[in-house]
């Protein structure tokens, strides 16, 4: 049962719809006043009075029930006491009965969303810096998929532009097809560093990587194999690092896929009058609303990113007739965003309002920035393959006698990585160290991990790892309810995530329900001599285990039984 809900519904206030009131329902800090307060704050000036008169009116008419044991006003705070016993109930034995889809719902059924994340650049380094879009878009997919939406998930790749003439320049004076091969991404990323130092003191290799890219586009046969080779390379070497991660996508059409759909892009803006030319350049002004103009086309008549994003939120809209399109994009790309989502709601398409760009902080190394041109990155899978080294040897110095020791560093290891980026708001910049993600104790995968071990231990040595035996709700202590009270919370969790495109609450949950758990381990003795009381422990123990494994898997995380 949603008791926020719930509570909403039997308030009935005029002028409030449920959900509203719902959404103000707060846990109060001190549980000795109540499992739920509802602050009269909010409600003063429609309702023309003082929060601490709202609060008395509306006690004055609420009905307890079997549910809602008591309510009472306090300082404009209404608060309420649940039956616990009842509540213990009937959660503990939902979770056991709905096991992984506990926390699931159906309301995106029929409704479709795009999700555009990871984005990679054909022929550069899959680095640090794009970890942040491809765990956050691959959490709001599992998330969205959770909640019963279709979800597409789109890897929008950079497979367009100079840069490939320039690598196609670079390939034919320092490099050849057995160097590329045997190199593969390392040997593209070198000779593409050698083209922008070179071309510092010979400016006329930007002349010849320019004639490279028409040459590509003009469908030149020896051109577009190696450009094909180079793809091939790309998306052959990032899979291995999504795999690793726990990342897949539906859809890799690339900017190149959308080279024939730009035209008709251009001919709808000159019929709608939106296009003017400037300097040579064709743009929308957008002066009116703020913003400088939008490029859609340079002086020599090629196109821009704009042109292209426009042409792909068209072609997304005609083939999946989504209902949300959202973009994975660091907030760097802030105005970019505004300027295209103007420039097709301008076009009069009224789905404009459901494009969405999830804005994102950058991720760094204690050791400072990257540039690609500069040689001077940080590979992602160096980073992965690092944590998962230095998880080894945790694991080596605390349990070495511990079986599948690789299998298990490797989802400590990953799941450190994943986690550390989904740890904060997303809109927060990271500065990401190994020490820290790695960490058994405090706010980290590692800890989350360890209490999913340590509920599978409880019950390995209960004998209680098939049905939860039946048992009867005692008086609770704290230590017991909190754990309860938080794992009812995680399905409004999951679905704040997703309406705020924040899977950081999914991760701070898991901390949340982690560190409740560790609490009553410590104060409650589980495999107690009482019968009853040991199965309705073990029944809550359980439960934790089901609910955090829920939680890592919408993150792309791994659970191990044994760490």
């Amino acid at each position: 049962m949603d008791c926020k809900r719930y509570i909403a519904e039997k308030l009935n206030i005029d002028g409030f719809d449920a959900g509203t009131v719902a959404g103000y329902i707060e846990t109060p800090p001190d549980t000795t006043l109540g499992d739920y307060a509802l602050p009269c704050f909010f409600l003063a000036k429609i309702l023309r009075n003082s929060p601490v008169k709202i609060a008395e009116n509306l006690k004055s008419v609420f009905v307890t029930d079997e549910v809602i044991t008591e309510c009472n006003a306090v300082g404009g705070y209404l608060n309420f006491k649940i039956n616990r016993r009842g509540f213990a109930k009937n959660l503990l034995s939902e979770i056991a009965e709905k096991g992984a889809r506990y926390g699931s719902a159906d309301f995106g059924a029929g409704k479709t969303i795009c999700i555009d994340y990871s984005s990679i650049n054909i022929a550069k380094p899959f680095h640090i810096g794009h970890l942040s879009t491809t765990v956050i878009g691959s959490a709001l997919c599992k998330i969205f998929r959770f909640l019963g939406y279709k979800v597409v998930g789109i890897n929008h790749l950079g497979d367009y532009g100079t840069q490939f003439g320039k690598l196609i320049v670079a390939y034919k004076l320092w490099s050849d097809r057995e160097k590329v091969i045997k190199g593969r991404l390392k040997e593209l990323t070198r000779i593409y560093v050698k083209f922008h130092e070179e071309a510092k003191s010979n400016p006329a290799l930007e002349d010849d990587a320019r004639r490279y890219f028409h040459l590509i586009e003009q469908g030149d046969k020896e051109s577009n194999e190696l450009f094909d080779l180079f793809k091939k390379i790309t998306l052959e070497e990032v899979d291995k690092i999504y795999k690793m991660l726990n990342v897949t996508f539906d859809s890799y059409a690339g900017e190149s896929f959308y080279n024939d759909k730009m035209a008709p892009v251009v001919e709808e803006l000159k019929e709608k009058n939106l296009l003017t030319v400037s300097d040579g350049a064709s743009i929308v002004d957008l002066e009116e609303y703020g913003m400088p103009p939008c490029l859609i086309l340079k002086s020599d008549g090629s196109s821009l990113y704009a042109t292209r994003d426009i042409a792909a939120a068209i072609y997304r809209k005609n083939t999946y007739d989504f209902d949300k399109c959202l973009y994975v994009v660091a907030y760097q790309q802030n105005l970019h965003f505004k300027q295209f989502f103007k420039v097709i709601e301008l076009m009069g398409k009224p789905w404009a309002k459901d494009l969405i760009h999830v804005a994102y902080g950058m991720v760094s190394l204690e050791s400072g920035s990257m540039s690609t041109r500069e040689g001077k990155v940080v590979l992602l899978e160096d980073v992965i393959n690092k944590t998962v080294e230095k998880a080894y040897k945790v694991i080596e110095e605390k349990n070495p006698a511990l079986k599948d020791k690789d299998k298990v560093a490797r989802a400590v290891g990953t799941g450190a990585v994943i986690f550390g980026a989904l740890s904060n708001n997303k809109i927060k910049d990271i500065v990401f160290s190994y020490d820290r993600v790695l960490s058994f104790e405090g706010e980290t995968c590692p800890y989350v991990q360890y209490t999913i071990t340590r509920c599978f231990s409880v019950l390995k040595k209960a004998g209680a790892t098939g049905k939860v035996q039946e048992f009867t709700v005692p008086e609770m202590c704290e230590s017991e309810y909190a754990v309860i009270s938080e794992l009812g919370k995680f399905p409004n969790v999951v679905k704040s995530a997703a309406e705020k495109y924040e899977p950081s609450f999914v991760t701070r949950y898991a901390i949340d329900l982690a560190q409740a758990f560790s609490k009553f381990y410590i104060d409650c003795k589980i495999a107690c001599e009482d019968e009853n009381l040991r199965n309705f422990r073990l029944a809550i123990t359980d439960a934790v285990k089901t609910v955090l494994i829920n939680a890592l898997t919408l993150l792309g995380i791994d659970y191990v039984e044994e760490m």
